[in-house]
């Protein structure tokens, strides 16, 4: 339903731009088309009340559907006839000319069957309020809340309160650690914020804590108010204040019921004024809650605590005041996983223990709650039932069908979905978009920002680019823990992430119900559907219903099979992704989807792109990397829309060679007066190309290769006139080219990414002034004298990758890089002595150092890096490997690094192994 608002809302921003774009080619169709936006605006504001309003009747349910379906009816309009009309463009002056005095027939009947269908729209349109008004559809009023029992999720929150301890699996640690908390010498009142996604166990964890003897003991007072999502501060305010009372056996006053907020503020403020408590402020939504009540709470020096739990990672981080703690809830691992989901599903088995023949496909359940202790205990529950493994199977194979319709499971949907319905609507469109990836796939989050602007997900914000507001939406769902992140950019930008499994199945059955999206895989039958967007996944078999595939909009394929046609019906494609398909040529009718705006052909086997691509006038994001194609045709001049080009190849075979980054694409002469164009990522140099580029001032990201050292001036000229330049990636023609860059009086400052491959007789002069910079890598440098005090400075450098950078013997880091955390060191050949003098990198958590066969001991110093979590390495000589083991006489060093990994080469071949 809220998905129903969302989508006429976009809806109405299209036929906006379209009447402005179009209004000279529109005909008679422009009165009718502002007749419907008037009408989509009326259904808008009926969807909002009801997305308030929350459970709806049948009738209701039937009304919301129906203009869910008008609005993809107007919507194939607006698509089918830009498409005539850009039919119509192609066409050469003389072709026009002889087609209007023929009055070419299929035009003709092209016209008159676009009219018809609008007519036909309007007919509909018309309809639905004269229909709802017969049948008692009204507008809604009230705002209670939807999907959900507000009153039951509270009786299960507050239940947490009384589990036994037999009932609690993997919070021995983290009760201890908040205990430890509570417990401090800090006289100041501290709040503790304990975050996690929901059913993570946050209210148990806590629970457990608060209702201990020793924390019990420790306090004057206590109280628990389960916040949520609809409260009144009065209200809760009350609560606590009879809780208190109650406790203490004190009377409540009579008036309480009566009292405004700033006299409940002062009787609790007063009340506990001089006394040592803990106040426990449960599911906490919204910072502005805080504010309303930490007035209530007064900031004395007897050591009182405020502990809250919350889903949303910048609440847990507010600045509450002298004492901040955050606390993030961790998955259950796979033995306590396995432990809390045994007690609930084989209780009533001999011995309470899983039989035999259930026990592989019960670990395979387990595993996709992945930890999380509501999905676990909930699938427990359900599966207590089932004593056959035919049942247990067909549970596992339907998960998405029963997470929505079996009654055991509905609690894990309804606490799920109170994260979904928060999400304003845009973030609800763009968090459902994560559903066309695989089970477990690792997305890269540029990747996903990228298909979100090219479906129009993102809004336009003056001032702001797209990029920018696609990842404050990421930062956005992470931060409500509704996506996993897995790696985050130096800058701190998340990079890759993942979906927990069961908010995926919570994010397809949603997807499903609104049509939003039809996912195809081998796990039930193909279903033709009215969803824009289809994504094929495993050995699904390809589409073949024509009515089905004009509805498509986005084409995704995950699948291990050749697609060497399009199916008859995309010409209306607008996203074509096949990243990863073993595809060798890409499809000639490609060409013909003229609304085509994403096109990815990362790492698929292409070889080449049609000749006449200029027709998809309406491409902006074009991403060959890592495919075979090595030239970009004519045509790519024609697409003055286009805004990335992604084009670098990366060898990881070949990480110890010149050549593992390859940007040998050849771009036709002219590609700089592409001026929408922000991103050309690598393109091999040629002609007066690098004299070009100094005309391309809004580009964000650039990639040059077969830069020559003659090419210094033109080079410098064109980086200083990109202003808004934030990565940089320069390779010289071959190992042996020397780089020059000191032309340049100083860097760009937005850069923050900088990958120079060649020859460096020194670091350029400008270095230092790289106050933005997060991420450099210096490959093939081979510099003579000591570089590190060029860079040693920058403040907010956190990922150094140096590859083959120094011909030296020793490298020695004496003080600076504050906030540097990865270091990589890879082929130094000379290199035999590291020494890092205490306070250098106090920051660094990952140290590697790989093909260093000189170096036969580790880095002096390295006990100084006490915040070192991880280290490897590869290529080093045994002397070194066996001064790091166990029994090693450098073993104490390196005690306080949790994770060592080593390989080195012996007689026999690689030996590799992990201290720890």
């Amino acid at each position: 339903m809220a998905m129903a608002s969302a989508a006429v809302d976009l809806l109405l921003g299209k036929i906006v731009s379209f009447l402005d774009d179009e209004v000279s080619l529109l005909g008679g169709v422009h009165d009718e088309l502002e007749e419907i936006k008037c009408e989509l605006l009326t259904m808008k504001a009926f969807l909002e009340d009801a997305e308030r309003k929350g459970v709806l009747s049948e009738v209701e349910k039937t009304w919301v559907a129906n203009v869910r379906d008008v609005s993809v009816d107007v919507e194939d309009f607006i698509d089918e006839f830009t498409y005539h009309i850009n039919k119509q463009r192609s066409w050469s002056p003389f072709t026009r000319t002889f087609r209007q005095s023929l009055r070419f027939p299929k035009n003709i009947w092209e016209r008159h069957r676009i009219a018809t269908k609008l007519q036909k729209i309007i007919k509909i349109i018309k309809s639905i309020p004269e229909r709802s008004q017969r049948y008692g559809v009204k507008r809604i009023e009230g705002v209670s809340n939807s999907h959900y029992d507000p009153n039951r999720l509270r009786i299960l929150r507050d239940s947490s309160l009384f589990l036994q301890d037999d009932e609690v699996v993997g919070i021995i640690d983290a009760k201890e650690k908040l205990v430890t908390m509570l417990l401090s010498s800090q006289p100041q009142r501290s709040v503790i914020s304990v975050v996690g996604m929901g059913g993570s166990g946050k209210t148990t964890l806590v629970a457990k804590t608060f209702n201990g003897e020793t924390v019990k003991e420790h306090f004057d007072c206590c109280a628990w108010i389960t916040v949520s999502q609809t409260y009144t501060v009065e209200d809760l305010l009350r609560v606590i204040i009879k809780d208190l009372l109650r406790a203490a056996k004190q009377h409540t006053p009579e008036d309480l019921g009566d009292m405004s907020y700033s006299h409940l503020v002062e009787m609790l403020a007063s009340y506990l004024k001089e006394k040592r408590y803990v106040i426990v402020l449960d599911d906490v939504w919204d910072i502005n809650f805080w504010r309303q009540m930490s007035a209530a709470l007064p900031d004395g020096t007897h050591g009182s605590r405020v502990m809250l739990t919350t889903r949303k990672e910048d609440i847990a981080s507010f600045p509450f005041g002298v004492g901040n703690y955050v606390h993030h809830v961790q998955p259950l691992n796979k033995s306590e996983a396995w432990q809390l989901f045994s007690m609930k599903a084989f209780y009533s088995f001999p011995n309470s223990s899983c039989p035999p023949e259930l026990e592989p496909i019960a670990r395979d359940l387990v595993e996709k709650c992945e930890g999380l202790p509501l999905g676990i205990v909930a699938l427990g529950a359900l599966m207590s039932t089932k004593s056959v493994l035919s049942e247990w199977r067909k549970i596992y194979s339907s998960l998405n069908w029963e997470l929505s319709n079996n009654p055991t499971l509905e609690v894990v949907k309804t606490i799920l979905l109170l994260s979904f319905n928060d999400l304003p609507y845009r973030l609800k469109h763009c968090f459902l978009y994560c559903c066309v990836f695989p089970e477990d796939y690792v997305i890269q989050c540029r990747r996903l920002i990228r298909l979100w602007i090219a479906e129009g997900l993102v809004e336009e914000v003056r001032g702001a680019k797209p990029e920018e507001i696609g990842e404050s939406y990421m930062e956005e769902l992470t931060c409500r823990c509704m996506l996993q992140v897995v790696e985050r950019e130096p800058n701190g930008r998340v990079e890759t992430f993942r979906m927990h499994d069961l908010l995926r199945e919570l994010c397809i059955s949603i997807s499903e119900a609104e049509t939003f999206c039809t996912i195809h895989n081998d796990q039930e039958p193909t279903k033709e559907s009215k969803a824009r967007r289809v994504s094929m996944q495993a050995n699904s078999r390809p589409l073949t219903n024509r009515s089905s595939i004009s509805k498509v909009r986005t084409f995704f394929m995950f699948a291990a099979f050749s697609l060497n046609n399009l199916p008859s019906g995309f010409q209306l494609l607008r996203i074509l992704d096949l990243e990863d398909v073993p595809i060798v040529q890409l499809p000639d009718d490609i060409v013909n989807c003229f609304n085509l705006k994403y096109l990815n052909l990362r790492s698929t086997k292409i070889k080449e792109l049609p000749k006449d691509i200029g027709k998809l006038g309406n491409l902006e994001m074009l991403n060959i990397s890592n495919s075979k194609i090595r030239l970009l045709p004519v045509g790519i001049l024609k697409l003055q829309k286009l805004r990335h080009v992604l084009m670098l190849h990366i060898n990881e075979q070949k990480m110890r060679s010149f050549d593992c980054l390859d940007g040998r694409t050849q771009a036709p002469p002219g590609i700089c007066k592409l001026k929408s164009l922000q991103v050309l990522d690598t393109v091999q140099v040629g002609g007066d190309l690098i004299k070009q580029l100094q005309s391309m001032t809004q580009l964000t990201r650039l990639g040059l290769a077969n830069v020559s050292e003659a090419d210094e001036e033109d080079l410098c000229k064109a980086i200083e006139s990109m202003t808004f330049i934030e990565q940089l990636n320069i390779m010289a023609t071959d190992e042996n080219e020397l780089l020059r860059m000191d032309a340049l009086k100083k860097g760009p400052p937005l850069l923050n990414t900088l990958f120079i491959t060649g020859k460096l007789l020194r670091l350029p002069h400008w270095f230092p002034s790289l106050h933005s910079l997060s991420y450099l890598a210096l490959l093939w440098s081979r510099l003579e004298d000591d570089f590190l005090p060029c860079i040693q400075e920058l403040p907010n450098l956190t990922k150094l990758w140096l590859i083959n950078t120094y011909v030296g013997n020793e490298l020695v880091f004496r003080s600076g890089f504050p906030k540097l955390k990865e270091l990589f060191l890879l082929n130094f050949s000379r290199l035999s002595v590291i020494i890092i003098e205490q306070g250098a990198m106090p920051a660094l958590t990952t140290l590697d150092i790989w093909e260093c066969m000189e170096l036969k001991q580790l880095p002096q110093g390295i006990e100084h890096l006490t915040n070192l979590k991880q280290s490897t390495f590869l290529g080093v000589p045994v002397e070194l490997i066996e001064r790091l083991r166990g029994e090693g006489i450098d073993h104490s060093k390196i005690k306080h690094i949790s994770d060592i990994g080593y390989r080195h080469k012996t007689k026999f071949g690689w030996s590799h192994a992990r201290t720890r």
